[in-house]
């Protein structure tokens, strides 16, 4: 099992990033799937989820309104589309994946990716 990120980067406040995970190893469409993020010595927090059924999203408070996720069962691929970006959105996003219960829990998920920066500056 393989998930893959990118589309990180640098932005100034105000600013869009598209992020992208790209999943292999197992079947996309019965999975769901997560972006997280995590500033170093803090602990890794939900940014979204979709379920299944693409129209079962959950979003974190902080982020609602300005991310959406969205997925292409076709492609194997998620995405994190996020707006009006500030400097509290900097942190590594990662990718993740489980058939299990679709929780916004950190340790609901089994499968993760390696993580792509984003950085947000004034």
């Amino acid at each position: 099992v393989q998930l893959a990120e990118s589309g990180g980067g640098s932005v100034h406040t105000g600013g869009s990033l598209k992020l992208s995970c790209v999943v292999s190893g197992l079947p996309f469409a019965d999975y769901c799937l997560g972006w997280f993020r995590q500033v170093p010595g803090m602990e890794r927090e939900l940014g979204a989820i979709a379920g299944i059924d693409s129209d079962s999203t959950t979003y974190a408070d902080s982020v609602k309104g300005r991310f959406t996720i969205s997925k292409d069962d076709l492609r194997n691929t998620l995405f994190l589309e996020m707006n009006d970006l500030t400097p509290a959105d900097s942190a590594m996003y990662y990718c993740a994946a489980t058939n299990g219960v679709c929780s916004s829990a950190v340790n609901a998920f089994d499968y993760w990716g390696q993580g792509t920066q984003v950085t947000v500056s004034s």
